[in-house]
């Protein structure tokens, strides 16, 4: 703008006052004024006040439409994240499966049945009725299954937990009534309730009977089998039960239901005599348990989720499974969703395992330690909230990628709050969610269903690409505006383009082609590229070529029709009548409405173009799937033909004939043509100019990041130069001192082929339960071992479990790991007396 009037002022007065000698007059105070006014015109349509309207219209129109997606959107800046997400830390229940839960194998009376017997198979009324009474007073009392209606297709309703829903569900199948034995023990009547959290993984009910007290207990069944004593046999009397008959057990009949991917729980009781105790020590309460059964719950994948998964997949988003699930069921649910693959080497860990693995000597978690884990890492099984809550903070605060990454995270229960915080999106359960994961959440999944986050993504990724669509189209008119009213002012000392013709021009290509770009509804296409990254230039080196070819086009076409159009366009030269006579610029001209005319079907053209931005030659595709898009530019095109046609002097345009229209059109379809030529030219100059430019304009930005790139270069290599000396020393000091190796990380085992003879590997980890299926080659722990460390683990559970998150997270968490301090070190000290008691015979333990 500063130019264009510096032009037309310098120009005006060098022709006037210096060549042909004029005084000056009081009339010329009147082209100084219109000359200001162009240049302010120029201001206006070069200032892309319409960017913030295009970004407001395409998050708003997005939130919009993803209601109908099942995403209700709480915060309108998710929406444009989550088209960058690269990782999804997704729930299994409900979200990835049904959650329609149902019995489907049972271990009952020393008998595995891969299919629900009926109760006449059993032939035991009064081990029914403990199973009945077990089932129904050790469950909430909310739980119920409620009669079918004829609109839900036949299916009985379950309210409540649904894994407590299926059990009693298999109450009903036997022949039992729930409602009869609540009845019998009302709630306000139980003796005590140890409810269920994911740190213990099990529930426990204190009844009072005639006979006395007795105590039910159901869970996890690999932690519940731990604390049982005996178990029902095939005589129907309990018998003792030692640890090779866990182990027997677990590896025959709770694993085998895991790799079918059922939910196993395992029921048991136990009876306290007539006398009160004390029924605060829940420890000493669920000890010596008698096992009563052993029941597989399957939870059916959703027919929809491995279509979603490999969609993300091929957009390259990582999805890993959390879940508070067995690890063998973990696995077996991943590989039916596509999560893991037979020949994919990835880690499936426990929580301890996992917990092992990023926690330094201090017991802090360590983010070296858990960068060497998490890229790998696709499910987390036997995780709590505070795992989970680990695992995405490591994420997000890690370095290891090129970009940082960008996570987003499902949660339904309260203790995930923080987890949804800490996420770049936090995706809550709209039916089985809490209302304090919904307050925590960014996005609330109205159907609980994987498939509505991959429509989430969708359109994320549309909204980032409806907004560069509007830029492309923008900086193509700035540019070819800016640029023709400049050197024509230098030139001709006018501009063509008069200010209520620039003022249209501003309307067409801010406000209304905001509204028709910002609209564009998200297609399959956008799952078939990678995300674009946090600190990625909206602008690429594709958009550049555009922008600039498609300004050189237009700025070569208005060019000739100024200085070649008398010859071809039957127009009379205005410019040379400006040359002559100032006051000539004041006339309607034709030749200056064949430029106007021809610019405004050229940036129209355009617009069609610009709904393209990675080369794609079908510019046309999905033009009609808009109705804003070609309603608009219809609207935009019959307006033209009427401001030029009946214009006259208030839009400064004098009337066209046939032959100029059909020019103008020409010169404006010619932008669809041009553009299948630009097609053709190579990116990579345009690339290397917009780093010359980025490198002019934003030296501080460009310092900055390239000093951070080296830093972390020169990171990385010295941290492979210490793990080499490292090992290198360990070496020596095994050979020295006869001591065996220091174990190391799991990342570096994998760039070694290990093979043990006699042992089967598959491609991917599966590391703490009991299976061969591992790389990383660790022993099945004892159940004694595993009981001794029950009681470490104890110790943590208190401070693992967050409740109050409202306030700031980083004070909580600080203020968790300081009082968590005295219990870590007092856990350490446990351990080392437990590595030396498995060390010893069996009587020593017993003796701990």
């Amino acid at each position: 703008a500063f130019l264009t009037l510096a032009c037309l002022i310098l120009r005006f007065c060098l022709s006037n006052y210096v060549f042909k000698k004029q005084k000056a007059k009081a009339a010329d105070v009147s082209y100084f004024i219109s000359f200001l006014i162009q240049a302010i015109t120029v201001v206006v349509v070069s200032v892309p006040e319409g960017l913030p309207l295009a970004v407001t219209l395409a998050l708003a129109y997005a939130v919009r439409k993803m209601m109908t997606d099942n995403n209700l959107v709480r915060h309108l800046d998710a929406c444009e994240t989550m088209g960058n997400a690269s990782t999804i830390c997704s729930d299994k229940t409900g979200t990835l499966t049904t959650n329609r839960m149902t019995v489907v194998h049972c271990y009952i009376t020393g008998k595995h049945h891969e299919k629900i017997p009926k109760p006449e198979e059993i032939n035991n009324q009064d081990l029914l009725d403990l199973l009945f009474e077990s089932i129904t007073v050790n469950t909430n009392y909310t739980s119920k299954i409620e009669d079918s209606k004829k609109d839900d297709g036949g299916l009985p309703k379950q309210v409540g937990n649904k894994t407590e829903c299926a059990l009693l569900d298999l109450v009903q199948k036997w022949g039992g009534s729930y409602d009869k034995i609540r009845e019998k023990f009302p709630e306000n009547k139980l003796v005590k309730v140890y409810t269920f959290n994911s740190a213990r993984k099990m529930m426990s009910t204190i009844i009072q009977r005639d006979e006395g007290y007795r105590l039910y207990t159901k869970g996890a069944s690999e932690m519940v089998l731990t604390k049982c004593k005996s178990i029902i046999g095939e005589d129907n009397q309990p018998k003792d039960l030692n640890d090779d008959e866990k182990n027997k057990i677990a590896h025959d009949i709770i694993e085998k239901m895991a790799n079918d991917g059922l939910r196993t729980i395992c029921i048991t009781y136990k009876d306290l005599g007539k006398e009160t105790q004390n029924w605060d020590d829940e420890d000493k309460m669920t000890n010596d348990l008698i096992c009563i059964a052993i029941v597989g719950i399957e939870d059916p994948v959703r027919k929809e989720v491995p279509e979603a998964i490999e969609k993300c997949q091929k957009a390259g988003v990582v999805v890993r499974m959390v879940t508070g699930d067995n690890v063998m069921t973990a696995r077996s649910i991943a590989t039916k969703c596509g999560i893991i693959k037979p020949n994919d080497d990835f880690l499936v860990l426990e929580g301890k395992e996992f917990n092992k693995r990023i926690r330094d000597s201090s017991g802090r978690v360590s983010q070296q330690k858990l960068d060497e884990v998490w890229p790998k890492l696709r499910v987390l099984a036997r995780s709590s909230p505070q795992d989970k809550y680990n695992l995405v903070n490591g994420i997000v605060e890690s370095q290891v990628t090129q970009h940082r990454e960008v996570v987003a995270v499902t949660g339904d229960g309260t203790n995930d709050g923080p987890a949804l915080k800490r996420a770049d999106v936090g995706f809550a359960m709209g039916i089985q969610g809490t209302d304090v994961a919904k307050q925590a959440s960014d996005i609330i999944l109205t159907d609980d269903n994987f498939s509505s986050i991959v429509k989430a993504m969708m359109w994320g990724r549309n909204v980032y690409d409806c907004i560069a669509k509007f830029l492309q189209f923008q900086l193509t008119a700035n540019l070819s505006a800016g640029a023709i009213s400049v050197i024509s002012a230098a030139a001709i000392s006018s501009v063509p383009l008069r200010a209520v013709q620039m003022l249209w021009v501003n309307l067409v290509m801010d406000t209304l082609a905001s509204l028709a770009l910002a609209t564009e509804p998200p297609t399959e296409e956008l799952l078939k590229r990678k995300p674009y990254g946090r600190t990625k230039s909206i602008i690429s080196p594709l958009m550049l070529r555009n922008i600039l070819g498609q300004s050189f086009y237009q700025l070569v076409v208005m060019f000739v029709i100024l200085y070649a159009g008398p010859y071809f366009l039957d127009v009379k030269s205005t410019v040379d009548d400006i040359q002559k006579d100032p006051r000539a610029r004041k006339d309607l001209s034709e030749q200056f409405t064949m430029v106007f005319n021809a610019f405004v079907l050229m940036t129209l053209f355009n617009e069609i173009n610009a709904r393209k931005l990675h080369g794609e030659r079908n510019v046309f595709k999905g033009i009609f799937t808009n109705p804003f898009f070609y309603g608009i530019w219809l609207f935009c095109f019959v307006a033209q033909i009427l401001i030029v046609t009946f214009g006259n002097k208030v839009f400064s345009c004098a009337r066209l004939d046939i032959k100029q229209w059909a020019w103008s059109l020409l010169f404006g379809v010619g932008s669809l043509i041009w553009q299948q030529i630009l097609l053709f030219i190579p990116v990579k100059p345009f690339s290397k100019c917009f780093s010359a430019v980025y490198r002019i304009c934003c030296p501080c930005c460009y310092k900055k990041k390239k000093r951070t790139h080296d830093e972390g270069k020169e990171k990385g290599e010295e941290e492979e130069e210490e793990e080499e000396e490292e090992e290198e020393g360990e070496k020596e000091d095994g050979k020295a001192d006869g001591k065996p190796k220091k174990k190391r990380p799991a990342k570096k085992i994998r760039k070694h082929d290990r093979v043990v003879p006699g042992e089967v590997f598959t491609k991917y980890s599966t590391i703490g339960q009991l299976t061969n299926a591992t790389v990383v080659t660790e022993p099945p722990p004892a159940f004694a071992r595993y009981m001794l460390r029950k009681s470490v683990d104890r110790l943590n559970s208190e401070f693992r479990v967050i409740v109050e998150f409202r306030s700031r997270l980083e004070e909580i968490q600080e203020k968790r790991y300081e009082e968590s301090l005295g219990y870590k070190r007092q856990s350490q000290g446990y351990l080392k007396i437990y590595d030396h008691l498995i060390n010893t015979d069996n009587s020593a333990i017993d003796e701990a």
